[in-house]
């Protein structure tokens, strides 16, 4: 017996990018009948963090699953289901000769005996490979920087990559011109965008002690903490060790950081009792935080994803990432007193101008100026002359 439509249950399909990987998802209230179809299709899994079946988004996987629910369930569309979704976060299957393969890691060879760190390997790695794949079965010996050119406009462009990204494919480039000087690419043609002046976003104290306030789990409050107390990125974190930790001196040591420097940094006296706790209640045995195998190093995409719950739950509307922390610590330094010289050496700048930035965002000298608005109102309302009848508001 076929239901009237007013009965059938509903299921919304969306496209979205979920594990780097683009894909459709299908919310429906729970109905045994309807899983157990989606089931039968295959090559769907259920998803808890989404809370949804998904499979992997394809013209025909989006046809087999409505030829298979046809006149079972209607249908509800997200607006993003037909459109092309950018593809700043996902992998793509490259399609790379054996021979340019070879290249490519002979490439990071070099880069590694010029002794970049391994997340600049990494990088530099991914733009090239990205690159190769691009220009198919063009020569190597044939580039030019109109293919490099083509290249941002064809692909960095839509996938919405950041100019400080264009800066680094632009470096990975100048690099592979001098391991492959064959090409045809000129090092000198070859120009970085202008960086973007853009000011960090920065929590006031306040927003800061909510943050932890609201933050229940133990090991959450504890990461958050010390991220903020000790001004760290999040990498230093991530291969922070216990022992490198000093609560008798109250100091901590960073090794190997950015730029392969070492440097010290204060261990807050508040936050030792919550580091006592943690480390007693979860035990790590290595790590400063590790994930759920002991001894391993936890994962950056893990804290980025709690401590945007944690932020939904303070109420906070800005932007915030682990480096937003960061930021936040080297500003009120500046707003209470700390030297930029000090504040360099505690960050690991290796410039001044890099620390100058949070001169722009500390609030120390600006309390200190008044509104002309402000001036030119107190003057008016001075005792020795009359007193307009009207303020701003109507009334003073």
């Amino acid at each position: 017996m076929k239901l009237p439509n007013n009965q059938l249950p509903v299921l919304t399909l969306k496209k979205i990018v979920h594990h780097k990987k683009v894909v459709l998802v299908v919310h429906f209230t729970y109905n045994t009948k309807i899983k157990e179809l989606i089931k039968s299709i295959g090559g769907y899994s259920f998803s808890y963090t989404l809370r949804a079946w998904h499979v992997e988004f394809t013209e025909k996987h989006l046809t087999t699953l409505k030829t298979t629910l046809h006149e079972k369930v209607i249908f509800k569309e997200d607006e993003n289901l037909h459109k092309t979704l950018l593809k700043k976060h996902v992998k793509e299957q490259r399609r790379l000769s054996e021979e340019n393969k070879e290249i490519i890691r002979n490439y990071v060879k070099y880069l590694k005996g010029k002794r970049y760190s391994e997340s600049t390997v990494k990088t530099y790695f991914t733009f090239i490979a990205d690159f190769i794949n691009y220009i198919k079965e063009k020569p190597l010996n044939a580039l030019t920087n109109r293919d490099v050119e083509l290249f941002i406009e064809d692909v960095f462009e839509p996938r919405g990559m950041s100019i400080s990204s264009q800066r680094q494919l632009t470096s990975a480039i100048k690099l592979f011109k001098a391991f492959y000087p064959n090409c045809r690419i000129e090092n000198i043609a070859l120009t970085r965008p202008k960086k973007s002046k853009i000011l960090p976003t920065v929590l006031s104290m306040e927003e800061i002690i909510t943050l932890l306030r609201v933050t229940q789990n133990l090991k959450h409050r504890a990461i958050l903490a010390m991220l903020y107390s000790a001004g760290l990125r999040i990498g230093e974190l991530l291969k922070l060790e216990l022992k490198d930790i000093d609560i008798d001196r109250k100091q901590i040591s960073i090794k190997n950081s950015k730029g392969r420097k070492d440097r010290n940094v204060i261990l807050a006296e508040t936050s030792i009792p919550l580091f006592k706790h943690y480390v007693t209640s979860y035990e790590p045995k290595r790590y400063f935080v590790e994930g759920i195998k002991k001894g391993t190093p936890y994962s950056a995409e893990s804290i980025r994803s709690f401590l945007k719950k944690c932020c939904r739950k303070a109420r906070i509307t800005k932007r915030v990432t682990p480096h937003t922390l960061r930021h936040s610590y080297a500003t009120h330094l500046l707003e209470n007193g700390i030297g930029l010289r000090h504040i360099q050496e505690l960050l690991g700048h290796s410039k001044p101008e890099t620390t100058m930035i949070y001169t722009h965002v500390a609030k120390k000298d600006l309390l200190d100026i008044q509104s002309p608005l402000d001036i030119a109102l107190k003057r008016i309302s001075k005792p020795d002359k009359p007193k307009p009848k009207l303020g701003l508001s109507g009334e003073y």
